[in-house]
């Protein structure tokens, strides 16, 4: 079997050795994206459901106990609610309607959700679609050893190419075992990415939704003169329906 330790080509061994460390890079990134996308799936989930559940949106925007992307994006959106909600500040971050403040505050939330999702993923590309050639250059040096030995020592024989032969197969095969699980980790992972940015911004436009009819400083929001006296007495509904209504 061919040793790498006692291979006589430092450049193939250069190759070798460099296809090793992407192939744990690889796997190391696996592991770590693997468990963030988890991770955040099911803190989204349960922050949801406990959303939800809530009897009003000001009893939503006291869940303090669940992380992850929805969490975080909500409470950005509370905390610009409150500030417009309780003071008027005349600096540019927050000039505008109320509104606009809090698609802005989403917005901006969403986007550090997506780059924390997307951290790695380009290392993962970069291996899946540079290692074939990387053991292709492992390949050809290999190749170019075996004929130099004929050269050298004008025989064919098994000994003579056995080695760099060896050499050129072994960065082949591990060029095409590196790169295979770096796109398809790289292709799982980036749909995931788009499935959590779809659920992230459909549940931001159910929270502006929401604040339309509240604000926080207390009061209630009137939504037209002829639902004033209605709104006032009527029963609190699920968030749910008030989301679509």
């Amino acid at each position: 079997m061919f040793d790498i330790e006692n291979s006589k080509s430092l450049i193939v061994d250069g190759v070798l050795y460099s296809l090793i460390a992407f192939s744990v890079v690889t796997w190391t990134l696996l592991l770590v994206k693997g468990f963030q996308h988890w991770r955040a799936s099911s803190q989204t989930k349960r922050y949801k459901k406990e959303f939800w559940s809530a009897p009003n949106i000001l009893a939503a925007a006291e869940i303090q106990d669940v992380d992850g992307p929805a969490a975080r994006v909500a409470n950005a959106g509370f905390h610009t609610l409150r500030d417009v909600d309780t003071h008027v500040s005349n600096d540019l971050e927050h000039t505008g309607d109320r509104q606009d403040l809090l698609e802005r505050s989403l917005r901006q939330q969403i986007l550090k959700e997506r780059r924390s999702l997307d951290s790695g993923l380009a290392i993962l590309a970069s291996i899946g679609s540079t290692s074939p050639f990387v053991g292709l250059f492992g390949t050809v040096w290999g190749i170019m050893n075996a004929l130099t030995n004929i050269g050298a020592l004008g025989s064919a024989s098994l000994e003579v190419v056995a080695g760099p032969i060896g050499e050129a197969l072994v960065a082949t095969g591990l060029g095409i075992a590196v790169a295979v699980p770096a796109v398809l980790a790289y292709n799982f992972f980036t749909r995931r990415l788009k499935l959590i940015s779809g659920d992230l911004d459909d549940f931001a436009a159910d929270l502006i939704r929401l604040s339309r009819k509240v604000n926080f400083s207390g009061k209630a929001i009137d939504l037209s003169a002829s639902k004033q006296s209605t709104d006032t007495n009527s029963s609190v509904v699920n968030l749910k329906n008030e989301a679509f209504a």
